[in-house]
């Protein structure tokens, strides 16, 4: 979908940290952390919440009185005359709840908060009545985990997914650890000059544990990749290719952004604004979803006019690393001109935000490289898949 007249203020897009799911953030609800991290991202700003006329909250995992969503949020933030939808696409979600925001803006103006965010650490386990079965006994669903290994219609697991893929494309366990290594070190140019890359986007979180308090500045719970650590791992799988390192682990955190017209965000940035030109979605053969990135990647640079020749940066959510080898094969990508400062295989996928915050890098690197148009593309459950196009200029 093209978009008319809508953009973020250039600074007006951000994450908190991931933390590896059962690390420092797993008793913190994803709703109490979107709320201290959106409030803190827009005080950091300068950002008047006032002026916001509409919230489109992106979340996948339940928590208690996530029913209440947008609305809910919106009070605790301080705007509770404000409302608006909840989106969840698994893993495509970021995209969504951009593409929700857009799509309101292009449509009749307006300042949309967009806000992602989940916890896949002590994910809630669901009782469905059934009184057909045996004694009216429930079914039980342990939503994290049984979605995570499954999925219902396709029948299989979305590591089956990227092994099938793999399998099919003649991908190498060789050239799967090549990508995390080669990850894993594009995270580490981020860490350049104190940080100053993350800096740009990332927002602490202060976390309560009892009377104590603790402040998480930076990803918690990455395991190293380098190549002489992640040679001698196993497969997952028996006759599989993919390790513990070269698939995300799941995580913690929330991300957002402020979405609005072209002349709005000029106001509200000074001048420097991120121009939202399109999106893409797209859904591949069951038990293929590490393909699905490149269908809707083409998809959202056509309806912009654009080609892949045209993009000057690329970010992926890519959960294995055959995502990111297959983009590079269907699209001429070099491996080594994506993701240039990190992506979800390396600092985690927690789901709603994960795109989100893969968008902040496209447009921090963007920023610092003087504007460009970015792309951002990355698979999710339902051999699905979201993308979107920027450019960043004066």
């Amino acid at each position: 979908m093209k978009y008319t007249n809508v953009a973020i203020p250039a600074g007006s897009v951000w994450s908190s940290p991931f933390v590896r799911w059962q690390g420092v953030l797993a008793d913190v609800s994803s709703l109490d952390l979107a709320a201290a991290v959106t409030t803190r991202a827009l005080s950091d700003r300068s950002i008047d919440v006032t002026m916001v006329d509409e919230v489109v909250l992106g979340l996948t995992i339940p928590q208690q009185g996530s029913f209440f969503g947008a609305p809910t949020l919106a009070a605790r933030i301080g705007i509770p005359g404000v409302t608006g939808p909840m989106v969840a696409q698994a893993c495509a979600t970021g995209v969504a709840a951009l593409h929700a925001a857009a799509a309101t803006v292009s449509g009749g103006g307006g300042v949309n908060l967009v806000v992602t965010t989940d916890r896949t650490s002590n994910g809630p386990s669901l009782i469905y009545p059934a009184s057909s079965s045996i004694g009216g006994s429930p079914t039980v669903e342990n939503l994290v985990q049984e979605n995570f290994a499954r999925d219902p219609w396709a029948g299989t697991s979305m590591l089956a997914a990227a092994e099938l893929v793999a399998s099919e494309n003649g991908v190498t366990r060789s050239e799967l650890d090549d990508v995390a290594a080669l990850r894993f070190e594009q995270y580490q140019s981020s860490f350049a000059d104190d940080r100053a890359f993350q800096r740009a986007y990332l927002v602490p979180v202060e976390v309560f544990q009892g009377r104590r308090s603790v402040m998480v500045e930076e990803d918690t719970g990455i395991r190293s990749k380098y190549r002489e650590d992640i040679a001698p791992l196993r497969p997952v799988v028996e006759d599989g290719l993919h390790t513990g390192a070269t698939q995300t682990h799941p995580a913690d955190g929330a991300a957002g952004a402020l979405v609005t017209t072209l002349e709005r965000a000029r106001e509200i940035s000074g001048g420097a604004v991120i121009e939202i030109v399109s999106s893409g979605f797209a859904r591949v053969e069951r038990s293929h979803m590490p393909e699905a990135p490149v269908p809707a990647a083409m998809t959202a640079l056509a309806d912009a006019g654009l080609t892949m020749a045209d993009v000057d940066a690329v970010t992926t959510h890519n959960p294995f690393a055959v995502n990111d080898v297959i983009f590079s094969r269907a699209t001429g990508r070099d491996l080594d001109k994506m993701n240039n400062h990190g992506c979800s295989l390396i600092w985690g996928h927690p789901q709603a935000p994960t795109g989100t915050r893969a968008v902040a890098e496209l447009i921090t690197e963007l920023t610092q490289r003087g504007g460009g148009v970015g792309l951002f593309t990355g698979c999710a459950a339902g051999d699905t898949a979201g993308a979107l196009v920027v450019r960043v200029q004066d």
